[in-house]
């Protein structure tokens, strides 16, 4: 883990940013004090929107019906 203060943050911080890219932990610190911890920035996955497939899916009429011979394998297995 890097530990920098606050002025080497402000003169250094393409590098600093080059090093967390990298995958090194990287901290700034004021008067010795951590403040914040750079990382990597990671999209934020967009809620899920009820009803955007709506009309572009299909369930059958005996989707919940029971086929006899599948349960009987089934069963069988006992």
């Amino acid at each position: 883990m890097q530990t920098v203060n606050m002025h080497e943050a402000k003169s250094q911080l393409s590098a600093l940013v080059q090093s967390v890219l990298d995958g090194e932990d990287v901290v700034i610190a004021k008067a010795g004090t951590p403040l914040v911890r750079l990382i990597p920035f990671q999209e934020v996955p967009r809620p899920r929107e009820p009803g955007r497939l709506k009309g572009q899916i299909r369930i059958a009429d005996d989707f919940d019906a029971v086929d006899d011979e599948i349960a009987d394998l089934f069963e069988q297995g006992r």
